[in-house]
C-alpha cells in the first residue's frame, strides 16, 4: 500500500505491551497484550457497551466512561492502537495504468477529488493497490473524516491513553499481505452492520459496510443473510474480471449463532461458483509469526495489537506522524519563553553556514537534473491539464438515467401514484412531484424508493388535496462515495 498523501512516518517506537481497542457502534472491545521473545501474553480483555456516543457527546464525559471501563478491567497500559468503525470510512475504486510513483500519486489525488463527495482536504486518506496484468493497478481509496478522528483523539487523550495507531479492524482480521489472503471475501459481523472486504492481487480490492444487515429486535440481533449474499455478489461483479477469478474463499468472522446461518446462506449461493465458505472461530497456529496464548479469542482488537507488537504494518493507517523535536521546540518557545540564546549563538551560526553551503551544492545538482528532465515534465503537465479539462465530458456513470430508473421502479404499475415533474439538482439531489389516489399508496412508493440501491434521505415535503392528492418529495442519490 502506498499512501496518496505521501506522508513519511518516522520510525515506529518498538513496544512490548499494547492495548488494542475497537469501536463498533456503542460496543467497545479491548485486549492488553505483552510480547515476550517469540510469544504473546494476554494480560487483560474486556467488552463493554458505551452509553455515550464518542462523536456527539462531550469528550470529557466519553473519556470518563471509557476510563471507568478500563479501570474496572484492571487496564493500566497507556499506549493503544484503535480500530475505527468501518462505517466511518468512505471508499472508492480507481484503475491506474503503469506509471511512475509520483505520477500515480498525482492521478490518485485526482481520483479522490472526483469520487469522494466530501472535500479531500477534510479527510485522512489511504489506499491499497491490487496488481493487474500489464503493470496496471486496481486501487481502493479510503477516507475518514479528520474531524471524527480529531474528536476520537481528544477523547482518548482525556482518558489518559496514548494513541500509537489508528486503522480498520476488518483489515487486521484479514490482512492482504498474508499468504492465505489472496482471493478471499471476508465478512465481519458487527453490532449493526456487516463489514465486507475482498483481498486479491496483493491488496484490498473492495471494502464496504453493509448497513441494515444486522438489526436489533429487543435484546436479540437478527441477521439478514439474504441481503449480505446479494451485496457480496454485487461487489464481486464490480471487480475486474482477473481479480474476481482469483476469489475462491469466503471467510466469516463473528459469533457462531449469527455466523453459521450466514455461512449456510453463502454456501447455497456461492458453492456452485466454486467458492468455499468457512466460519473463522480461532487464530491459526503461528498466525502472527509468534506463539499465541491458548486463551486468545478471535477479535479485531486482538489482531490490531498483535500485528503491531509483531511488527506487521496495517493496510490502512490514519494516524498522522508526531511533530519532530525541532517543531516541538519551535512551538514551545514561540511565545518568548526562551531566555538565553547568546551562549549557543556562535554554534548555531556555524551550523547554519555549513547547512547553507550544503544546500547550495544540492541546488546545483538538482538544477542539473532538472535541465535533463524539464522537457518531459512540461509534456506531462500538458497531458494532465488536458485530462482535467476533458474528464467531465467522459463521465460514464449515467447518474441521471440511474435516478430515473430507481424512481420508475418505485412507482406502482397500477397508476395509483403518478409523477408530474422530476428535477435533478447538482447531479444527485432529486425533487419529484405528482398525484396519488390515497396517502397509503404514496407511502408504499416511498418505502420502495428508500430500499432502492443508492437512494438516501427520502423526505415527503408536501401533500395536499383530496382525490387526487398532490405530493412533493425529495431524496439524495449516491452509492459508496460515487454517484
Amino acid at each position: 500500500m502506498s499512501n496518496i498523501l505521501k506522508i513519511k512516518f518516522a520510525k515506529r517506537k518498538r513496544l512490548n505491551t499494547l492495548l488494542g481497542l475497537t469501536l463498533d457502534g456503542s460496543r467497545l472491545e479491548g485486549v492488553v497484550l505483552r510480547r515476550s521473545n517469540d510469544s504473546l501474553q494476554l494480560l487483560q480483555s474486556f467488552s463493554a457497551t458505551l452509553t455515550l456516543d464518542p462523536l456527539t457527546a462531550a469528550p470529557e464525559l466519553v473519556a470518563r466512561e471509557i476510563r471507568n471501563q478500563l479501570d474496572a478491567a484492571g487496564v493500566r497500559v497507556r499506549d493503544c492502537i484503535v480500530g475505527v468503525p468501518l462505517k466511518w470510512a468512505l471508499t472508492a475504486q480507481a484503475e491506474l495504468p503503469q506509471l511512475e510513483e509520483a505520477d500515480a500519486a498525482s492521478l490518485l489525488q485526482l481520483e479522490a477529488e472526483k469520487n469522494f463527495h466530501a472535500d479531500v482536504a477534510t479527510l485522512r486518506l489511504a489506499d491499497s493497490s491490487c496488481a493487474l496484468s500489464g503493470g496496471r493497478q486496481h486501487v481502493t481509496l479510503v477516507g475518514v473524516s479528520s474531524s471524527q478522528i480529531a474528536t476520537l483523539e481528544q477523547v482518548l487523550t482525556a482518558a489518559k491513553l496514548k494513541l500509537v495507531g489508528l486503522s480498520l479492524g476488518i483489515s487486521a482480521l484479514q490482512p492482504p499481505g498474508a499468504e492465505n489472503s489472496n482471493g478471499v471475501l471476508a465478512l465481519v459481523l458487527g453490532e449493526s452492520h456487516v463489514g465486507l472486504q475482498v483481498t486479491a492481487g496483493g491488496g484490498i480490492a473492495a471494502l464496504r459496510a453493509l448497513e441494515g444487515a444486522v438489526e436489533n429486535e429487543g435484546a436479540r440481533r437478527v441477521l439478514n443473510a439474504g441481503l449480505v449474499a446479494r451485496e457480496a455478489r454485487v461487489t464481486l461483479g464490480q471487480l475486474p474480471a482477473e481479480l474476481r477469478a482469483t476469489v475462491k474463499r469466503i471467510r466469516i468472522f463473528g459469533p457462531r449463532e449469527l455466523a453459521q446461518p450466514l455461512a449456510d446462506e453463502m454456501e447455497a449461493r456461492f458453492s456452485p461458483m466454486g467458492l468455499r465458505v468457512d466460519v473463522v472461530t480461532a487464530y491459526a497456529p503461528g498466525e502472527f509469526g509468534v506463539q499465541l496464548p491458548v486463551e486468545a479469542s478471535l477479535s479485531a482488537a486482538f489482531s490490531l495489537a498483535a500485528r503491531r507488537l509483531t511488527d506487521h504494518s496495517e493496510p490502512f493507517e490514519f494516524l498522522l506522524p508526531k511533530p519532530t523535536l525541532l517543531q516541538q521546540c519551535s512551538t514551545k518557545y514561540a511565545d518568548g519563553k526562551l531566555k538565553t540564546v547568546s551562549a549557543i549563538a556562535a554554534g548555531v551560526l556555524v551550523i547554519f553556514l555549513g547547512l547553507f553551503l550544503y544546500q547550495q551544492v544540492q541546488l546545483i545538482l538538482l538544477r542539473s537534473q532538472w535541465d535533463k528532465m524539464s522537457r518531459q515534465v512540461t509534456e506531462l503537465q500538458g497531458l494532465q491539464n488536458q485530462i482535467r479539462q476533458f474528464r467531465p465530458w467522459y463521465d460514464d456513470s449515467f447518474t441521471g438515467l440511474s435516478i430515473l430508473r430507481q424512481v420508475t421502479l418505485a412507482f406502482p404499475e397500477d397508476g395509483s401514484v403518478t409523477a408530474k415533474t422530476i428535477e435533478i439538482h447538482d447531479g444527485n439531489d432529486v425533487t419529484c412531484s405528482g398525484t396519488t389516489r390515497d396517502y397509503a399508496s404514496v407511502l408504499a412508493m416511498q418505502a420502495r424508493l428508500r430500499a432502492a440501491d443508492g437512494v438516501k434521505d427520502v423526505k415527503l415535503e408536501t401533500i395536499r388535496g383530496k382525490t387526487p392528492m398532490q405530493f412533493t418529495f425529495d431524496f439524495h442519490y449516491g452509492n459508496g462515495g460515487k454517484p
